[in-house]
């Protein structure tokens, strides 16, 4: 699944085109490298958000939403030094 549909359908960020403009940005990583928004996205890596002074890593745990299941795991949250 592309970086910027999963941000989106994971409701990580609220919208695909702030999703698509962070990862332009160069404020998202996947498992250490900076993404782009058609990069794909697969089970079981660590994503790195800069949002804000906020810095985020979730680990990816499923590409299809179901219902009352978070498609993540909340690996860290913690503000920008």
């Amino acid at each position: 699944m592309r970086l910027d549909k999963y941000l989106k359908v994971a409701r990580i960020i609220k919208r695909r085109t702030i999703a698509k403009e962070a990862a332009e940005k160069e404020k998202v990583e996947i498992n250490g490298k900076i993404a782009k928004p058609s990069a794909t996205v697969k089970e079981n890596d660590v994503l790195t958000l800069y949002l804000g002074l906020k810095i985020i890593k979730v680990k990816v745990t499923s590409l299809v939403l179901k219902k009352d299941e978070l498609m993540y795991e909340l690996l860290t949250e913690e503000k920008r030094p």
